[in-house]
């Protein structure tokens, strides 16, 4: 069964901006936050929910789990196109902020991330690989800085 070309990028972030990054285990030094695609049937909101439960085994009922109303469309990485239907190219992500109250520990599944590592938001956005997660974390920053919630670490 092929992926839908539609997913969710998950910032998880604490209050004085530190961001969970999880390093993928089919690409060893690619780091990002959580993401996945969606599930036929499931709303946006329950992908967000079930990938943040896989992938760090948190869950997001005890946390502030936000839609962004951000979407991305970009071009699949090609190495990764043959989980999609014969001629699906792009996908369109749709962006989600889930703030905890401090860095917490989390479990990464082990088929999909090697480990994790909670840095400042500056560190996170020039460490993970995608252009969009990078922008999604800056994007972060700025709606703190400018709300007066500070931004620096």
């Amino acid at each position: 069964m092929y992926k839908i070309p539609v997913s969710v990028l998950v910032i998880i972030h604490t209050p004085d901006m530190r961001v969970l990054l999880l390093e993928r285990a089919d690409h060893p030094g690619f780091w990002q936050s959580v993401t996945g695609s969606q599930n036929q049937g499931e709303t946006l909101l329950q992908t967000a929910v079930r990938e943040v439960a896989e992938e760090t085994g948190l869950d997001t009922s005890r946390y502030q789990l936000t839609d962004w109303n951000i979407q991305n469309e970009f071009e699949i990485y090609e190495e990764w196109r043959w989980r999609y239907a014969p001629q699906v190219i792009r996908n369109t992500e749709h962006v989600f902020g889930l703030l905890v109250p401090a860095p917490v520990p989390v479990t990464v599944a082990a088929r999909e991330h090697l480990r994790f590592v909670w840095l400042p938001w500056q560190e996170a956005a020039q460490r993970v690989f995608s252009p969009s997660n990078a922008e999604a974390i800056h994007r972060l920053a700025a709606a703190r800085i400018e709300s007066g919630g500070g931004g620096d670490t």
